[in-house]
């Protein structure tokens, strides 16, 4: 991913989760994903999908068991 689509994808996931914290962030020494916080914490992986030559995005979010439990 280079700058520019950095840049596009994270004013598109402030606008589609309507959350101006989230932040996308180049990955060091991979060009093919990028992180997403909100605000400092972690929260999930960007991965480019260039299968048939049809560019697209996959957002993968883990979610621990031990913060749901945080919910009650």
């Amino acid at each position: 991913m280079d700058v520019q689509e950095v840049r596009k994808l994270d004013a598109y996931l402030k606008r589609v989760f309507g959350n101006p914290k989230i932040r996308v962030v180049p990955r060091p020494k991979k060009d093919d994903s990028a992180e997403v916080y909100i605000g400092e914490e972690f929260v999930g992986v960007l991965f480019v999908d260039d299968e048939d030559d049809d560019r697209s995005f996959q957002f993968q979010m883990a979610i621990l068991e031990e913060d749901l439990a945080d919910i009650g």
